[in-house]
């Protein structure tokens, strides 16, 4: 079978950029070094082009988990194209087809099912997929988007613009313009470039398949912290139009932080997140399909697999009946005044199903720890 045709621009920027960061960056530091107000200055820009990627292009216009004021769009539009990932149009169209044909490797752009150098980069050297490079018909509702458009008529002006000159203008007032093309220009695109394409490939293949095992997408903390909070990439495909990929306190996603945060100065809005008793359903389900396969071989396993199932079936039970009086008391204190619903038999009834609730965990954690 012929290969498609090799795209020697992308071939040539991610060649010269990778070489310039591997060979002339480490040469620089070892011959004339770099100051603290170069690395700092490179690391914000690290974290400006990152964050406009997870927190604009991904979760803002590909998955419109949220809104966002006009100024907060500019500020992501141009972050973008300082990151320089196509325009918003187009990443968020290609990402658009790889949630809904995920891992088919006929049509998902970069599907982890042909490996990790075709998910990482490879995808972007040939043309691979040419007959849709200007098909953008699954974002038409991002046409309507006057930011959008700008920045995608105005894209190579605005991100050769910004790549050269905002290197050029911190070295000129600096006073290392060199050190600056290479640590604030070079040496931030390769790890910009890097750390986001390793959601398409090491989030594929590296982690825990927490909430689903029906794509290749997986949850790991340690690329999270690579990627601004993106790495919890398992609960993303399955629950895409949450605002949140790290969904508990202590996991590493500053993208969530960062739309939480504008929304208390007003720059954000109706932020969407997923039922917590579907979130709770599937991670269940993962440890029951788990357990069953675990104890197939065991010398008790009927019976032990039928404890199983009616601890899993009376702890779904009480989660369906927990989240049903949540959700009337939730509707309850909308209609009334606090002090009445705290005096209300549901709440008495909220208070009891959530003591029962928590038993049930109990008895499931206790079940689980047994088998391990």
């Amino acid at each position: 079978m012929k290969k498609p045709k090799i795209i020697w621009l992308n071939v040539s920027v991610f060649l010269l950029t990778f070489l310039f960061a591997a060979i002339a960056v480490p040469y620089r530091a070892i011959t004339h070094g770099f100051d603290s107000t170069e690395i700092l200055m490179a690391v914000a820009c690290f974290i400006y082009c990152g964050m406009s990627i997870t927190a604009g292009y991904h979760r803002l216009w590909s998955h419109k988990t949220y809104q966002a004021h006009w100024s907060l769009r500019i500020i992501y539009a141009l972050g973008g194209a300082f990151a320089l990932q196509n325009s918003i149009l187009h990443w968020s169209s290609d990402h658009r087809i790889h949630h809904k044909h995920v891992d088919n490797n006929d049509v998902d752009p970069y599907s982890a099912k042909r490996g990790f150098w075709y998910s990482h980069i490879g995808w972007m050297l040939r043309e691979y997929q040419v007959h849709r490079y200007t098909n953008y018909d699954n974002v038409r509702d991002l046409q309507k988007d006057a930011i959008v458009m700008w920045q995608h008529k105005h894209y190579l002006l605005l991100t050769v613009s910004l790549n050269f000159g905002i290197p050029l203008l911190f070295g000129w007032w600096h006073g290392d313009i060199i050190s600056s093309l290479l640590l604030v220009g070079v040496l931030r695109l390769v790890l910009s470039h890097h750390t986001t394409f390793f959601i398409n490939s090491l989030a594929h293949i590296w982690g825990k398949q927490t909430y689903t095992e029906k794509n290749t997408a997986r949850d790991n903390g340690f690329l999270a912290l690579l990627t601004f909070g993106e790495g919890y990439h398992n609960f993303h495909h399955i629950f895409e139009n949450d605002y949140r990929n790290g969904i508990r306190w202590w996991q590493f996603d500053p993208t969530k932080w960062l739309i939480k945060s504008c929304h208390y100065l007003g720059l954000t809005d109706k932020l969407r997140t997923s039922p917590e008793d579907k979130i709770e359903k599937a991670r269940l389900a993962m440890i029951l399909k788990r357990s069953q396969q675990k104890l197939s071989n065991h010398p008790n396993a009927e019976q032990l697999l039928e404890r199983l199932q009616h601890e899993y079936d009376a702890l779904i039970h009480k989660i369906n009946d927990y989240y049903a009086i949540k959700k009337a008391l939730l509707t309850t204190k909308r209609d009334q005044l606090i002090a009445d619903v705290e005096k209300s038999e549901m709440m008495s009834q909220y208070q009891e199903l959530k003591q029962r609730l928590t038993e049930q965990r109990r008895s499931w954690q206790f079940f689980i720890e047994k088998l391990a």
